[in-house]
């Protein structure tokens, strides 16, 4: 029998650290905190002190890489760790997408990489 791969195996966009700040907005609430990383489908963030969330919940994201570029997206709470918060993109306008795969395309430096994770998306 096989072992289960694992989740870096199972991943299907790659994960790229950025130096950024993130605010996160409940219809409530704003927390600001620290990007950990960003794939074309998703955020990780430092968990805010006093967040008080939970998995499945919808919010806004609004991130800010290298101090200029702005990402604004509609997220859910995918997992929560004890000191990270991880999130998919649910809704992002034309924009923030083009700066978002601008962003991975840099990153990955392969056009075909890219390809391959932009038609995961579909």
């Amino acid at each position: 029998m096989k072992p289960d791969p694992s989740a870096a195996e199972r991943r299907r966009f790659q994960r790229f650290n950025f130096e950024g700040t993130v605010r996160l907005y409940s219809g409530t609430a704003m927390w600001e905190t620290k990007l950990v990383d960003v794939s074309l489908k998703g955020v990780l963030i430092e968990r805010p002190v006093d967040w008080n969330g939970k998995a499945g919940g919808g919010y806004r994201m609004d991130l800010r890489i290298n101090n200029s570029v702005i990402i604004s997206m509609g997220v859910t709470c995918a997992h929560i760790m004890p000191h990270r918060l991880g999130f998919r993109w649910d809704k992002i306008d034309l924009d923030s997408f083009a700066q978002l795969k601008r962003l991975v395309e840099l990153n990955l430096g392969d056009p075909a990489l890219l390809n391959r994770e932009l038609s995961s998306l579909g």
